[in-house]
């Protein structure tokens, strides 16, 4: 990647990663919270 386009993306990003080792775990946890709470689901989709 470039630093004209790395640079332009950062910028433009309201959220900066911390730590990007942990996004598996944080899919995880969603998927096992959307599991255990379908009440909750049916409100995202409506």
């Amino acid at each position: 990647m470039s630093t004209l386009t790395q640079n332009s993306i950062e910028f433009s990003l309201k959220n900066k990663v911390a730590d990007i080792s942990l996004a598996e775990w944080g899919r995880k946890e969603i998927r096992l919270a959307e599991a255990e709470m379908p009440g909750l689901m049916a409100l995202r989709a409506e």
